[in-house]
């Protein structure tokens, strides 16, 4: 069933005048569907999804499986057919590093972790996740939007669109991507799609030269502060005709919310984004190299640059999310290129893994813990994924194929309570329960929830159909919650 109908259809009956165009806008303003109007009582009100863009390995990560050491080295026999996305299976592959324990809990988390290690009973472990294919591109789609194949909304849409923003000077909706490269799909991971255009992701690049693009006019002599105020008047008047002229076509006053929120980021975004104001233990925290100092990143990927790069962005992210930004896509990893730059450890899981690893446990430790000190994850949902693992088996002796069939996600705050829930079996090549595993729409489902959404009633009619997030599967994991 769609949400607020008799809304929708108010908007659209109004959508071609003036006062329509304004209506619109204030609503958009006002906040998302749901505003006002939760299906039951909130645990959380924002979302920061990490994603390790590539394919992270559970089984060299959070996902600890002795009997890869005992039997590293011998032939790999799970005991029925394995077909891998570009190898033929190698030998059983032991991680290359230590597994220590941690917390109350005693969870054992590999060396390359060990950031996460002080806050490991805050953390949400579900080793049973299952994807649907081996494919970067396909499989990134599905952990970003809930399809496999583009057309669809990102979860970040989803959530702007049925909450909206709590602040009028930022996007809801925010994309943070790794500085050398977009993941497999672009864009397409944080688009709106068929819901309104407002409630796609904004990209910002934190640290470069223009983390904003096109938000504030070039160097010019010719611009000026008065006739570029001059041309904008122009440009409000010829939009005003045109969206009287086409009524029930909302792209337009999108748009122009998009321009009126450029105009406002002009101030808010960047002081969101001068970390150089915090202090100098959180920037210690986070990773921070010091100021002017920079990183090396002309060469193989390495810790320092690693740890900079993405405790920058979750600094950031902890920045926007203060100041109203409802959800914040975070990315370690970019699209294939030389030297590798992403997760995809084809060839040499060590030298791939280790610092991207280490980079990213310290900057979501430092985020975790900066939330929590500012009262701030109790009501904010951090979700750890990637597009699915890899296998316990070896590909050309030092690197590890995809493995589509079992993965990790971890979820912390928002209401989510610490430990493991599923298990994968004794290899980490499948779910240890084959008939229950988890999947990305049971992680939908549960996030929608501690939000106060039901994720069978969100839905919005697109090609005869009401489409959903999590499409017509998933599951609340009520166990964590």
């Amino acid at each position: 069933m769609s949400i607020n109908p008799s809304r929708r259809q108010h908007l659209g009956a109004l959508a071609g005048s003036f006062s329509g165009l304004a209506l619109n806008d204030l609503l958009a303003r006002e906040g998302g569907v749901l505003s006002g109007t939760l299906h039951h009582p909130p645990r959380a009100k924002r979302v920061v999804q990490l994603f390790m863009a590539g394919a992270a390995s559970h089984v060299d990560t959070f996902d600890y499986k002795p009997l890869l050491k005992q039997q590293d080295g011998k032939d790999w026999d799970p005991g029925e057919a394995v077909e891998l996305f570009q190898s033929t299976p190698g030998a059983t592959f032991a991680s290359p590093w230590e597994f220590q324990r941690y917390g109350k809990s005693g969870k054992m988390l590999s060396d390359i972790v060990a950031p996460l290690g002080e806050l490991v009973d805050d953390l949400a472990f579900v080793h049973n996740v299952v994807g649907k294919t081996g494919v970067h591109s396909q499989g990134t789609l599905l952990q970003t939007t809930g399809f496999s194949f583009p057309g669809f909304p990102s979860a970040g849409s989803w959530v702007s669109y049925a909450l909206g923003s709590e602040t009028e000077n930022l996007p809801s909706f925010v994309v943070l991507p790794d500085h050398r490269g977009l993941a497999s799909n672009g864009a397409k991971n944080w688009a709106n799609a068929f819901l309104p255009a407002q409630h796609q992701g904004t990209v910002i690049r934190p640290g470069s030269e223009t983390p904003i693009a096109d938000l504030s006019a070039p160097k010019s002599d010719f611009i000026t502060p008065q006739n570029d105020r001059a041309g904008l008047d122009v440009l409000s008047k010829m939009n005003r005709l045109y969206a009287a002229a086409r009524p029930g076509d909302d792209r337009l006053s999108a748009r122009v919310r998009s321009y009126e929120l450029a105009a406002a980021m002009q101030l808010s975004a960047t002081d969101a984004l001068e970390v150089a104001k915090e202090p100098q233990y959180i920037k210690d925290m986070y990773g921070l190299a010091p100021e002017g100092a920079g990183v090396n990143d002309s060469g193989a990927i390495n810790v320092k640059a690693e740890s900079e790069f993405f405790g920058r962005k979750c600094l950031v992210a902890r920045r926007l999310l203060e100041r109203g930004v409802r959800f914040v896509q975070v990315w370690s990893g970019n699209d294939n290129g030389s030297p590798r730059r992403n997760w995809d450890s084809h060839e040499d899981v060590k030298r791939d893994h280790e610092p991207l690893a280490l980079g990213m446990a310290r900057g979501a430790s430092a985020l975790i813990k900066d939330l929590k000190q500012r009262g701030m994850l109790e009501d904010t949902i951090i979700l750890w994924t990637t597009e699915f693992g890899r296998m316990p088996c070896s590909q050309r002796s030092k690197g590890r194929d995809h493995n589509p069939f079992v993965f990790t996600n971890w979820l912390c705050g928002g209401g989510i309570k610490g430990g493991t829930y599923g298990e994968s079996d004794e290899w980490g090549f499948k779910p240890q329960d084959r008939s229950h595993p988890t999947t990305v729409y049971d992680v939908h489902a549960t996030i929608m929830h501690q939000l106060g959404v039901d994720h069978e009633r969100l839905t919005v009619r697109n090609n005869g159909i009401d489409r959903r997030l999590t499409d017509v599967h998933g599951h609340v994991l009520k166990e964590m919650i």
